[in-house]
């Protein structure tokens, strides 16, 4: 039962964390890990939950879980903060964990926000702990812990990843907190009108806590009216949240990354253009898209259209001599070349036979009609004896040998049917080049 002075201390805490879900049943969100019949809800349940890891974005329910165990659990809670706890606190919490196994046999679980700020020190000092079932550890995190954190404890733990919460989720939060008379505001006339409503779950983006924080913003600073009541507007919704900067972790940038090179690749500019746009407001290095534009131009484009190079790598110039937010326009321009291209891979393919043939090794000698001829003494040696200049015969070609005599792989370039290599096939067979069907892929 709650004191005088933590009833007072708890009516004074902010809106979010009074209204913090107290049970699973109050609980919304992550129905997928936590909905009827999930495995963590029944861990929960039975309280036999296992060491842990919580990851996902922020004000998605995953210190709020945490405290749901708990207030659940019959065995004792430990909670740190890895940014201002160090091995000394650990070392603490893993003593009082062992004395109560052993006095009582009641197990501990120990809760570490922000897990992927500890050392590889720290960590390994609770892989003991663990390994022999001292603590259960719950570690949340809004980072990725396959990238952040280290293998020894990802490995010892059974990841949950919690998702972005559904603006229906966030706006059923922000109705409780209206109807709640002892934790919200359901004991005074507080009405929000709905494009207010609605702007605040909009901007949240996902984030309760955000927009928890927006409207005790709202609701304490508006001036209560002759009657009372206290009436929240879309003006004061729009300056009671503002939009967030992107929280661009290193998973995400891959991950974004990632698709906007496949949008590159799948021909599609609009949606190369959003993932473009999200990543400069996350604060991504415009060079590195830049630099990815060029190889896809290379990669996905190749000899179907060569000027998807040109346009690829004037963008990046533009970028260094211009600079942003100018230099988006000619970024642009070379993303949607690149999209509205023909399609060929045969010259990543090429490369990549190619460098095979080389890393096999065995290299023999070049052919004596191919060396250089360029310093004195070099015709006594038979260099150049017998090569043919192609510009000597009728257009300006003539069939010889060029390649290594190792070089097993070949052909290693198969122009495709796309663009200008479907010409680039048709010159090549008139040399007498006969090249297998496109098929497609490589």
């Amino acid at each position: 039962m709650e004191d005088l002075f933590t009833a007072a201390a708890r009516s004074r805490a902010p809106l979010a964390d009074r209204m913090r879900p107290r049970t699973l049943d109050e609980f919304f969100g992550q129905a997928q890990i936590v909905g009827p019949g999930r495995l963590l809800r029944r861990a929960i349940e039975a309280d036999r939950l296992t060491s842990s890891i919580f990851w996902g974005p922020p004000g998605c329910g995953k210190t709020t879980l945490a405290s749901i165990i708990a207030g659940s659990t019959r065995s004792a809670f430990a909670q740190l903060n890895a940014v201002t706890s160090g091995v000394a606190d650990v070392r603490q919490v893993l003593k009082d964990a062992e004395d109560r196994l052993k006095l009582y046999g009641q197990s501990t679980y120990l809760l570490l926000d922000e897990c992927h700020r500890w050392s590889k020190a720290q960590s390994d000092s609770i892989l003991p702990a663990i390994e022999r079932g001292v603590i259960r550890f719950i570690g949340s995190t809004t980072e990725n812990p396959m990238i952040a954190m280290t293998p020894a404890i990802v490995s010892r733990c059974r990841l949950f990843r919690f998702e972005r919460l559904a603006p229906e989720d966030v706006q059923r939060a922000l109705e409780a907190a209206l109807l709640d008379p002892t934790r919200g505001y359901g004991g005074q006339d507080v009405r929000v009108d709905e494009d207010a409503m609605a702007h605040i779950v909009q901007v949240a983006n996902g984030d309760v806590r955000s927009a928890l924080n927006a409207l005790e913003l709202a609701v304490l600073t508006t001036p209560m009216e002759a009657d009372g009541s206290i009436h929240v507007t879309l003006s004061v919704a729009e300056e009671s949240i503002q939009s967030r900067v992107m929280q661009m972790d290193e998973s995400m940038f891959y991950d974004m990354l990632s698709a906007f090179c496949k949008s590159l690749r799948g021909s599609d500019s609009d949606a190369a253009l959003a993932w473009f746009a999200r990543m400069l407001h996350g604060g991504v290095d415009p060079r590195v898209i830049a630099r990815r534009v060029i190889v896809h131009a290379s990669e996905d484009v190749g000899m179907a259209n060569p000027m998807a190079m040109v346009q690829a790598v004037a963008a990046l110039q533009a970028l260094e001599n211009i600079g942003m937010p100018e230099a988006r326009l000619s970024m642009a321009q070379a993303i949607i070349a690149v999209c509205e291209s023909p399609k060929s891979n045969a010259v990543c393919a090429a490369v990549e036979a190619a460098f095979a043939d080389a890393d096999r090794g065995g290299y023999e000698s070049v052919p004596a009609y191919l060396r250089d001829t360029h310093y004195k003494g070099a015709a006594r040696l038979g260099h150049g004896e017998g090569y043919k200049y192609p510009h000597d015969y009728p257009g300006h070609y003539v069939e010889q040998r060029y390649a290594p005599l190792e070089a097993e792989g070949m052909p290693y370039y198969t122009p495709s049917e796309q663009g200008f290599e479907r010409e680039i096939r048709e010159l090549r067979s008139e040399r007498g080049r006969v090249d297998p069907p496109d098929v497609g892929s490589k």
